[in-house]
C-alpha cells in the first residue's frame, strides 16, 4: 500500500495513538470518517507481512483523512454520475463479489491430508522406477545416423560428433546430454530403444521417431530420487485448490441458463 503524506498533515505522525477506541478516525469538512475504514488498510499491511505500530497506524490515520478528502471533492464535481464511473464501479464489485465467493468455497472446501497423500502416492507411483542419463545425437537421414555409429565404433568422441551435427538444439550444444530422466519422458520409440541399452552403451542401429535419426548412449542408470512428502505438500495442496476451486467454476457454468 503507497501511502502519500503532505507537509501541511505532518503533525498528524506525531500523534501515536491507536484508533480502536473512537468510533470515528476523524471528522473531514463535518463529515465523519469511521474507524473501520482505517482497520481495513491496517489489515492490508498485516497481511503483507509488515507489523502495524503505532508509526504504521499514523500514516494509515492520514491516508483515510486524504482520501475522505478527494472523495469528497470528486462528489463536488459530480464525477460520482458518469457513466464510464458506473462502469468502473460495477466492475470493482464485481471483483470484491467473486474474490469473496471463491474465497468462501475454498473455506467450505478445504485441501485435507487425506487429499494431499493421494495425491501425492499418484505421483509416487507415475514417477518412481529407474531413471536415464543418456546422450543423443539427432540427424535427418538414416545414413547419416549410420555412419555416426560407424565412427564412434572407429574411436570418434560421442560429445564431439554431438556438438557439430546434432539436430537437436537443446542437447546438441552440451554434447547430446538430455540430463536425468524416466524412460516415460521420451517418445515410445526412443525410450523403448533407450531401455533396452546397457550403462555406458550405444545403440547399435539408427532409431527412427517423428523428430529424425537418433543415436543414443545411455550414461547412467539409477533409481528414481523422488521428494519426501512434506518438501512438495504445499505445491500439492495449492495444486488441488486450484482443481477444486475449477471444478466449481465449470460446475457453476453448466448450470447456468444462458439464453
Amino acid at each position: 500500500m503507497k501511502l502519500s503524506l503532505s507537509a501541511l498533515t505532518a503533525a498528524v505522525l506525531i500523534s501515536t495513538a491507536p484508533w480502536a477506541a473512537a468510533q470515528n478516525v476523524a471528522i473531514v469538512n463535518g463529515k465523519p470518517v469511521p474507524t473501520s475504514r482505517a482497520d481495513a488498510l491496517a489489515a492490508q499491511v498485516a497481511a503483507s507481512g509488515q507489523p502495524v505500530d503505532d508509526t504504521v497506524r499514523a500514516k494509515i490515520r492520514e491516508e483515510v483523512i486524504l482520501r475522505e478528502i478527494f472523495m469528497q471533492e470528486a462528489q463536488k464535481r459530480g464525477l460520482g454520475g458518469t457513466e464510464d464511473f458506473k462502469a468502473q464501479m460495477e466492475l470493482a464489485r464485481q471483483t470484491l463479489m467473486i474474490r469473496a465467493l471463491f474465497a468462501d468455497f475454498q473455506k467450505k472446501n478445504p485441501v485435507t491430508d487425506a487429499d494431499v497423500k493421494a495425491e501425492y502416492d499418484k505421483f509416487v507411483s507415475a514417477n518412481s522406477g529407474k531413471e536415464y542419463r543418456a546422450r543423443h545425437i539427432l540427424v535427418e537421414k538414416e545414413e547419416e545416423a549410420k555412419a555416426i555409429i560407424a565412427s564412434l565404433k572407429g574411436g570418434a568422441k560421442f560429445e564431439d560428433i554431438a556438438k557439430k551435427q546434432s539436430k537437436d538444439p537443446g542437447s546438441g550444444a552440451n554434447g547430446g546430454d538430455l540430463d536425468w530422466a524416466p524412460a516415460a519422458s521420451y517418445v515410445p520409440e526412443f525410450s523403448e530403444a533407450m531401455v533396452k541399452l546397457e550403462k555406458g552403451k550405444v545403440s547399435e542401429a539408427p532409431v527412427k521417431t517423428q523428430f529424425g535419426w537418433h543415436v543414443i548412449r545411455v550414461d547412467d542408470i539409477r533409481q528414481a530420487e523422488l521428494p519426501k512428502l512434506e518438501e512438495v505438500k504445499p505445491q500439492i495442496v495449492q495444486q488441488l485448490q486450484g482443481m477444486k476451486l475449477n471444478q466449481f467454476q465449470q460446475d457453476l457454468r453448466s448450470k447456468a441458463k444462458i439464453q
